[in-house]
């Protein structure tokens, strides 16, 4: 028996929201104090470090939970299962449903209860829970259905990766640009066929680094209403990740047995594209090689970074030839990895 991922589906929201867009935003350091310098100097500068054009929203009569139920709409599709076979419905994400002109998080009940009723499943052994993790949420609730799996608790698992990050950034703080909305979800199931999760690794370091990314008020010191938003500390995150993350994926791959030249995608959390490069870079200089080209496919230039939906939409859109020069075929080995809030590092060595 082996553990494969059977069916895919993703939701890119319509709306984008191109760089230029920022040109008329106030932006401020944390302390309240102007930046010297003009909005297009901020935002060219911004492009140069994280690769991003643009990003997509979520249009406003949409949540976390509808755009959650549309990627697994179609990943329950693409793997032609009966939706009321299904075992778990495992949600990650990390701010719930999030109004439109709301400032309030709503998780009660859980988004996963909340896909589950939309999409009109009746089973009530149907289990359906939410994983907060930070970005490598979906990487997390994959692991998780392998292990329901593999104690014989699962047959099939719906994993999903979702967020509407959009609806958290702090207009004033240029650390919005980065944010965005999406989704991305998998049906997981044991099959006779080939391949399938070989290896996986995860680690939280939270005695220094817990607080790297978290809930803070606006920069602009003027506002007092209390509201906060998604802030973090983007050198330490930097440093913390080009530190750690190879070495956990260097881990997951040295325990699978597979060779580093067998490795055909490095499917990386869409973070930012300077740090994701810097990561793969360094995971290939522990092998004494140097990074291969076209080893690691991205999509956060168009698409930013949607935190736990980057991974799963990525692997989606190149197994539906959505993306230029990309492809997996089966019988590749490929491997997932990703970091994020907590701080949390997580890696799977995959065979398609």
């Amino acid at each position: 028996m082996n553990i494969k991922i059977t069916g895919t589906g993703s939701y890119i929201p319509a709306i984008v929201e191109k760089n230029e867009n920022f040109y008329n935003h106030e932006f401020l350091n944390s302390d309240g104090s102007s930046i010297n310098a003009p909005n297009e100097v901020i935002v060219k500068k911004f492009k140069a470090i994280t690769g991003i054009d643009e990003r997509r929203y979520t249009k406003n009569h949409l949540n976390t939970s509808d755009i959650a139920s549309f990627a697994a709409e179609k990943a329950i599709e693409k793997a032609k299962v009966d939706r009321e076979e299904l075992d778990y419905i495992i949600v990650a994400h990390n701010y719930g449903d999030v109004r439109h002109g709301s400032n309030q998080s709503d998780t009660v009940p859980s988004i996963a209860s909340r896909v589950k009723h939309l999409l009109r499943i009746k089973n009530p052994k149907c289990v359906g829970y939410d994983l907060l993790f930070g970005c490598p949420g979906w990487v997390e609730g994959v692991i998780q259905a392998n292990a329901f799996i593999k104690a014989g608790l699962a047959k099939k698992c719906l994993v999903i990766g979702a967020e509407t990050l959009s609806r958290v950034i702090d207009p004033h703080d240029r650390d919005s640009m980065i944010y965005s909305d999406g989704a991305g979800a998998v049906i997981i199931e044991a099959t006779n066929d080939e391949g399938g999760i070989i290896t996986h690794d995860t680690a939280t370091f939270a005695l220094d680094e817990a607080h790297f990314i978290y809930f803070g008020e606006t920069n602009n010191q003027e506002i007092t209403d209390n509201c906060r938003y998604i802030k973090m500390y983007g050198r330490k995150i930097y440093e913390f990740a080009l530190t750690n993350v190879p070495l956990a994926m260097k881990s997951c791959l040295d325990e699978s047995g597979v060779d580093i030249s067998e490795v055909k995608k490095i499917l990386i959390h869409q973070a930012n594209e300077k740090m994701d490069e810097a990561i793969v870079k360094r995971f290939y200089e522990l092998y004494n090689l140097e990074m291969p080209e076209g080893i690691m496919p991205m999509t956060i230039g168009k698409l930013g970074n949607s935190s736990v939906a980057t991974v799963p939409t990525l692997y989606d859109m190149i197994l539906n030839d959505s993306l230029e020069n990309q492809e997996i075929k089966k019988g590749d080995v490929i491997i997932f990895a990703s970091v994020g809030a907590g701080m949390n590092i997580n890696a799977i060595v995959y065979k398609q």
